[in-house]
């Protein structure tokens, strides 16, 4: 990977593949989701994978105290200026799909799609119980440590996680742990003070991508209501659910995943005219 120099910060950085630009913008915890989607056949032959670490994370630089989603978006849109990309297919995935969603209200040239695989957005009848969840698992990081936490979060995504995990990305939860303090300390907060109301939703006017795991309807009902109220608020939003998937899809099932976003990609190619 390489490192990039954005304003007061450093992001490290790397490109998969060739063809129209891919943006990548990863969740909490695990850093390296969307390495996986760079070995699925046809897909790096088609589009070129950015994947960054957003600061805080691996060898990107520190995350400073008060780090907002804002502030996120604007470290992915210098990012995309310095490597001179855009308009790009943009896709988040969890704490992530936050920071895609900010970005295409922000610098809406930015972006020519959207793909938001299970995003942490807190609306409808599961957002109080969703923030009161972060709030317990903040409290839990400062009582009883990183490890024991973050294998919590990983466990309650992605049951049984662990091997499946180590084997696709190797050192993956040791890496999350060393990178705790970012995702409870900084982003957790940030993410509880962020919010997309059905009015900012409404003026997101791109192609957008909602993903679901099909097994994560039976894990945490959130995920399902967050993937319906995409659909009826932003006007051109479309679903698609990876059979037999949970939150951490990308890792998971990487080829289903990544098929399922090639198709949406190709359909809606730089030069096309918007749906």
């Amino acid at each position: 990977m390489q490192i990039l120099q954005i304003d007061d910060g450093a992001l490290e950085y790397t490109r998969i593949g060739h063809g129209e630009p891919v943006v990548c913008v990863h969740g909490a915890f695990v850093a390296d989701t969307f390495r996986p989607l760079g070995s699925v056949p046809g897909l790096a032959d088609r589009f070129a994978l950015v994947l960054y670490h957003r600061r805080g994370y691996a060898g990107s630089g520190p995350a400073p105290a008060g780090l907002s989603i804002e502030r996120q978006a604007a470290d992915c849109k210098a990012l995309m200026d310095r490597l001179e990309i855009g308009p790009a297919h943009v896709v988040g995935h969890s704490y992530g799909g936050a920071i895609a969603l900010q970005l295409a209200l922000d610098h809406p040239d930015a972006v020519r799609t959207l793909a938001l695989l299970e995003p942490a957005l807190m609306v409808g009848e599961s957002g109080r119980a969703y923030r009161a969840s972060l709030e317990d698992g903040i409290a839990a990081y400062e009582a009883e440590g990183a490890t024991t936490v973050v294998d919590r979060f990983l466990e309650a995504r992605w049951p049984g996680y662990r091997p499946r995990l180590e084997e696709a990305l190797p050192g993956a939860f040791d890496r999350a742990v060393l990178d705790a303090a970012t995702s409870f300390a900084v982003e957790l907060p940030a993410l509880m003070e962020w919010t997309l109301t059905e009015g900012q939703a409404g003026t997101i006017r791109h192609p957008t991508l909602s993903v679901l795991g099909g097994d994560s309807l039976n894990l945490v009902a959130r995920f399902g209501e967050v993937h319906r109220w995409l659909q009826a608020t932003l006007p051109n939003a479309e679903g698609v659910v990876v059979d037999g998937a949970k939150h951490f899809m990308l890792v998971e099932d990487p080829v289903g995943t990544g098929a399922g976003l090639a198709e949406f990609w190709h359909r809606h190619a730089l030069g096309a005219d918007h749906a």
